[in-house]
């Protein structure tokens, strides 16, 4: 306040002191009344051309229009770029040579969000032929003084957490430490650089420093050459070691995370600091410093996660010493951000992180509740992966599919579980040889046997009683093919259309141009279960606007034998691994995908129930279902049922 009169008390005798400077040596305007001068001065200042304007200071002092385009936008600072209305209120008050008007600033803010004042811009005609415009740096706003600046000033919102289907929060903010080194400090980098690699590899994190010579090099001696940042249990089982270490440093803090490096990662993906890519895209509601999400449903939700940063505008002035004071103009209140409900189950997505983490290939699994189709898990492996294969791959099903194709055979009442189809080594049709895997031959067997036992040319023998509609009317049945909306991207599967009778063949045991993602088999697992589709949920707040809407009833009686039929997979057939595992029955189905004809490599399936779980699982060159997608399985459930 005392500030404020002081000023006031200044222009009032300053403007005394100009009226009564006499004409000579005083630059004039040709303008009648204060009106038009005004006018200029509004338009020139929105324009940055002032050139038909006249100014003195408030000593009477003459001011060329460039120094107060330059004044005007140093005062305005953050927002000399942003946009800016100016409008007269009302007509200016005229007392002889001297006039004042009224006039409204209406800013619009970063992100948005407008601020408007009134401001008094004086004028004076005393010794000059038109009206000039005092100039002096109240005119941007009544408290600014000769030097200031308007600052814009960010109040950071609060990350909102992800929760799962009970509100419990899966990724919240969780103690960290970032570990680097500091220049100045570090007597000899290449021991340093040795040490703390075999810390690192101790908790099995990799580091890359193989540019940490040139980074060194090249950062201020006093500058955190930041290294990695590690979850606080991990950093503890070191920290004994490299706080040892000469030259390292140390940032404790906290960042939204799950509640393990693995858990459920490629789907949930990362909140971090913010990039220049991130701010250049969003300049109005990203800035340096905001921590935003990448990647799976950090990206996806990032707006409603992150909220609206609070915005505060201050006059900066800065002292002799350097010493910089805000006074607070305007602010508005940071937004938090709003939490976003999904359905996973951590016990469930912990044990299927387990189940993958000895798996070396590429590989997903996928869990779906079966009373209501709540997908409860979605890992990816090694390491949780960063493509999210689980829901989006697209693949060939190979004999999983079998159990498709055994629903639209035992549905249109072509065969029964105990109809006698022959499965011999090979089977040509159109010119193309079939064959089963390992050159297997049962002979003429039941139906059931051919599926427990996974015979492909069983299956191309019955694929002209399916029939190319038959297919597709089964896989539409099971839900494949459908426009799911879970909230984040997902592949339901695309079937082959089977136009030929070679296609055909090769489609009904789950080869030709089929193609699926663990999460659309999974669902067809539990479509079995349950005796009807339910389209997964991986989001449940906020919903998706475009579920899909339940399927109808499954036929009953080909749904029985098809479950009978899954569970002698596991008693006798390809799946027998599982027979002995913790908890109830399995029910399930194996699959060796071939997915290149120049290589001998297929991919290695299994999918299934148990109780109200249903699961499938692919291994990305895993060979046979049941090497390396049974064992996986296996695992999981025996995790699962401790």
């Amino acid at each position: 306040m005392l500030y404020r009169r002081q000023l006031t008390r200044y222009r009032t005798v300053a403007l005394a002191a100009a009226l009564t400077l006499v004409a000579s040596g005083l630059a004039a305007c040709s303008k009648d009344g204060p009106d038009d001068t005004l006018k200029d001065f509004l338009a020139g200042w929105r324009s940055g051309d002032l050139t038909p304007v006249g100014f003195v200071s408030a000593d009477g002092a003459k001011v060329s229009a460039n120094d107060v385009v330059t004044q005007l936008q140093e005062l305005s600072g953050d927002l000399k770029k942003q946009s800016l209305v100016l409008t007269p209120v009302g007509d200016p008050k005229t007392t002889g040579d001297i006039a004042s008007a009224e006039v409204k600033l209406d800013w619009t803010l970063p992100g948005g969000t407008p601020w408007s004042y009134n401001s008094t811009v004086r004028l004076t005609k005393q010794g000059s032929k038109g009206w000039r415009v005092v100039w002096e740096p109240p005119i941007v706003q009544a408290d600014m003084a000769t030097g200031d600046k308007l600052r814009v000033r960010r109040v950071a919102s609060k990350r909102a957490d992800i929760l799962d289907s009970s509100g419990a929060p899966i990724v919240t903010p969780r103690e960290v430490v970032t570990i680097g080194v500091e220049p100045q400090r570090v007597a000899n980098l290449a021991q340093l650089q040795k040490d703390l690699d075999a810390a690192f590899k101790s908790i099995k994190v990799t580091v890359d420093m193989s540019n940490l010579a040139d980074r060194v090099k090249n950062a201020d001696k006093d500058a955190f050459v930041e290294l990695v940042t590690l979850r606080r249990p991990d950093y503890d089982k070191i920290r004994n070691k490299v706080r040892t270490y000469q030259g390292t440093v140390f940032n404790e803090s906290t960042k939204p995370l799950a509640p393990t490096r693995t858990f459920a990662r490629a789907l949930l993906g990362t909140a971090d600091v913010a990039t220049r890519e991130d701010i250049d895209a969003n300049p109005d509601s990203v800035a340096q410093g905001d921590v935003v999400g990448h990647g799976g449903l950090q990206q996806r939700y990032d707006t409603a996660l992150r909220g609206a940063a609070g915005i505060s505008v201050v006059i900066a002035r800065e002292a002799a010493d350097g010493t910089v004071t805000d006074s607070q103009l305007f602010s508005t209140k940071p937004v938090d951000g709003k939490p976003i409900k999904i359905s996973l189950d951590t016990n469930t997505q912990n044990a299927a992180d387990a189940a993958l983490a000895a798996q070396k290939q590429p590989s997903s699994l996928v869990a779906i509740k079966v009373s209501d189709g709540s997908v409860l898990a979605v890992a990816n492996g090694p390491d949780g992966g960063t493509v999210d294969t689980a829901l989006t791959g697209q693949v060939p099903p190979g004999s999983t599919f079998k159990t498709v194709s055994a629903y639209g055979l035992l549905s249109k009442k072509a065969v029964t579980a105990d109809t006698a189809v022959d499965c011999p080594k090979t089977i040509t049709v159109d010119g193309r040889e079939f064959k089963n895997s390992g050159g297997e031959v049962l002979g003429k067997v039941p139906f059931h046997e051919d599926y427990s036992k996974s015979c492909n040319t069983a299956f191309v023998n019955l694929s002209g009683k399916l029939g190319a509609a038959g297919l597709n009317e089964a896989a539409t049945a099971l839900g494949l093919g459908g426009q799911w909306d879970l909230g984040i991207d997902a592949f339901s599967g695309k079937v082959s259309a089977a136009e030929t009778p070679t296609e055909l063949a090769a489609a009904t045991f789950g080869q030709g141009a089929t193609a699926v993602s663990p999460v659309s088999m999974a669902s067809v697992a539990a479509a079995v279960a349950r005796g009807q589709f339910k389209q997964p949920k991986v989001v449940l707040d906020p919903a998706p606007a475009k579920a899909v809407a339940d399927g109808a009833a499954l036929d009953p009686a080909a749904i029985t034998a098809l479950k009978s039929m899954m569970r002698e997979v596991v008693t006798s057939g390809t799946g027998t691994a599982l027979e002995d595992v913790k908890g109830k029955p399995v029910f399930g189905k194996t699959g060796t995908a071939e997915f290149d004809t120049n290589s001998k490599d297929t991919h290695s399936w299994f999918i299934g129930y148990q109780g109200d779980v249903a699961f499938a699982v692919m291994v990305q060159k895993g060979g046979a279902g049941s090497e390396a997608a049974v064992p996986i399985v296996e695992n999981f459930l025996n995790t699962l049922n401790k």
